[in-house]
């Protein structure tokens, strides 16, 4: 992706958010571009919790990426947070990037979002993902529906996960941002704390790993994360969180094999992360019923300033 920038001599920067239904790869795609996961990603929805901020840079140009939470119908304070950040987001931005699932074909929750933004005036894209799962026959109606509610800056079709038409996807994003400052070090590539990504890098697993009813009821909170005193180790003490006594033993397994599971997978990942041997401790606690009280939700992170 690196060096395909050249618009011109004048350094443009901005902030861009990516935004559509939950699961129709914003974050595979943010992940994509910049070149490593700093999201997570996951076949269930709402899997994204937090505004990640992803750091695009060229020699001529920065981007700022907010992978925002998906809009959906929310069914607790945590979702109802959830939706709020991503309406929130748009008012942030220089450039709006509307993502939807070209092999889901278009559905209300498009409609609603849709619906949402024509009270924005920031320039938005149609961006078409997933059009490897699709024949390129259905690719022009599909785009003509969406074209029939909203009047779109551009429409870019890409596979997030293939890495196709990406780079078009770059160049245009570019067009339309101002000459600005270079917002981060052209090394930086998020924003999030370390202990941030690693508890992403954990709740993936999770996410992997259990069944549908456990999912929205869990968080993790790394609590302790310190390199051994002479040694190329660190050790890295965080916490699962869930709702009910019952997810916790679905969560811990037989003999605690699934824990150990979670943790083998998230090690490797946290591993590649940091460049350095990790020694991951998990552990599972109750707090009932905390993507419904504003007290857990605070402890947990998850108030509106951090979502």
């Amino acid at each position: 992706m690196k060096g395909e920038f050249v618009l011109g001599s004048e350094f443009r920067s901005g902030f861009v958010a990516l935004i559509g239904r939950p699961n129709v790869g914003k974050s595979t795609l943010m992940n994509h571009v910049i070149g490593q996961k700093i999201a997570i990603m996951s076949d269930k929805p709402q899997t994204t919790r937090n505004k990640i901020r992803g750091v695009y840079t060229e020699e001529n140009g920065q981007i700022v990426f907010l992978d925002t939470p998906g809009i959906h119908k929310p069914q607790s304070k945590l979702g109802e947070m959830l939706v709020r950040a991503s309406h929130n987001a748009l008012e942030e931005v220089d450039l709006i990037l509307f993502l939807v699932d070209a092999s889901a074909g278009k559905g209300p929750g498009d409609e609603f979002i849709m619906n949402h933004l024509k009270d924005v005036k920031t320039p938005v894209f149609l961006v078409v993902n997933k059009i490897d799962q699709v024949h390129p026959d259905d690719l022009l109606p599909l785009i003509d529906e969406y074209r029939k509610d909203f009047s779109f800056a551009e429409v870019v079709p890409i596979s997030a996960l293939n890495g196709n038409n990406t780079g078009t996807l770059i160049q245009q994003i570019f067009q339309y941002l101002p000459e600005g400052p270079k917002y981060y070090p052209s090394d930086q590539v998020t924003d999030h704390p370390e202990r941030f990504i690693v508890s992403e890098l954990i709740r993936e697993k999770v996410l992997e790993l259990t069944r549908e009813e456990i999912p929205h009821s869990v968080a993790v909170v790394v609590e302790e994360m310190k390199r051994r005193p002479g040694k190329d180790i660190v050790d890295v003490l965080a916490t699962i969180y869930a709702e009910r006594p019952s997810q916790k033993g679905i969560l811990i397994g037989k003999k605690g094999a699934l824990l150990k599971v979670v943790g083998t997978r998230a090690r490797v990942e946290i591993e590649r992360l940091l460049g350095v041997k990790i020694f991951l401790d998990l552990w599972v606690k109750v707090k009932k019923d905390w993507t419904n009280e504003d007290i857990m939700l605070r402890q947990l992170g998850y108030t509106e300033e951090e979502i």
